[in-house]
């Protein structure tokens, strides 16, 4: 059974990341959405709500879970048993930042990153943006998932700047 890991923040998840998960599900068995917390970053939403919104916008997939990655991804994926990383592409910058994670995980553990690139009409839509829409009361509808518009309604640092 092929097992693969497909990490990320997801503060919040995207239909970018909902369409690269349902793609990597058709080459693996399993594909195991591993919601990273790095402490040296800030959040919007802390890492128990951007899993549970994960839970949610991947819920009808068969052969999908999420999962909280406490600490390393290598090592995580060693524990997992995982035969490879999944990464969305969305173009050469998102190839470039992700270039020398893949090999050093690749190094650790010999885990190899499978790149997906991502749907082009999707290419506009990252986390980062989707936030600052969302800021300034713009509307995210059809960039997450229903409960993520939701959820960033109601986050604190969001409503503070409307």
């Amino acid at each position: 059974m092929s097992l693969a890991v497909c990490p990320g923040s997801f503060d919040p998840i995207t239909v970018g990341h909902v369409d690269v998960v349902r793609r990597a599900r058709v080459m693996f068995d399993e594909v195991v959405v591993a919601v990273a917390h790095n402490p040296a970053k800030k959040y919007l939403l802390d890492v128990e709500r951007r899993a549970d919104l994960a839970r949610d916008a991947l819920g009808g997939l068969d052969g999908v879970r999420v999962d909280v990655v406490p600490g390393l991804l290598a090592t995580y994926c060693a524990d997992v048993g995982a035969s490879a990383v999944v990464k969305g592409i969305r173009g050469p910058a998102d190839l470039d930042a992700e270039q020398s994670m893949a090999l050093m995980n690749r190094h650790l553990t010999g885990v190899e990153t499978v790149f997906v690139l991502g749907d082009p009409a999707l290419a506009h839509v990252a986390s980062s943006l989707i936030k600052d829409v969302a800021r300034y009361g713009g509307d995210v509808t059809g960039l997450v998932p229903p409960a993520v518009a939701a959820a960033l309604r109601e986050a604190p640092s969001i409503g503070e700047t409307r």
